[in-house]
């Protein structure tokens, strides 16, 4: 046996304390975790704007983006100098998923940006526009 030469009550104290020390650094940890986490972001605050499905774009396009909580939007089309050529829609967002349309005829072939406002936050994604 390897414990052999120390009797049971030095067995059970010495498991005991390193069992006592383990959680003790448990306990430690989750509190360093507290802390540090502290003041991060809460994600049910903003809206996720995502990508378009179409790269190139081209025609009708669907704008798509989600929120937690019900939110005033303002959904534009950018230059690729980030100057504001078309406000596509401005509204309010119920909580899920919205879809916004827009026709992209209106715009010249090139590199173009989208984005969504809201009161918090400014999201812009990258949109290439290929009308034939």
């Amino acid at each position: 046996m390897i414990l052999r030469g120390y009797d049971i009550p030095t067995i059970i104290i010495a498991t005991l304390i390193v069992s006592l020390s383990l959680l003790i650094l448990v306990i430690a940890y989750r509190k360093l975790l507290q802390y540090l986490g502290r003041g991060s972001v809460n994600k049910q605050d903003f809206c996720v704007l995502y990508p378009l499905e179409k790269d190139p774009a081209s025609g009708e396009v669907e704008f798509y983006f989600t929120c937690e909580e019900t939110k005033q939007y303002s959904l534009e089309i950018l230059d690729a100098e980030m100057q504001e050529l078309k406000k596509v829609k401005e509204g309010e967002a119920s909580p899920g998923g919205t879809i916004v349309r827009f026709d992209t005829t209106s715009l010249s072939n090139g590199l173009y940006f989208f984005c969504l406002k809201t009161s918090n936050q400014k999201t812009m994604k990258k949109m290439n526009v290929l009308n034939g």
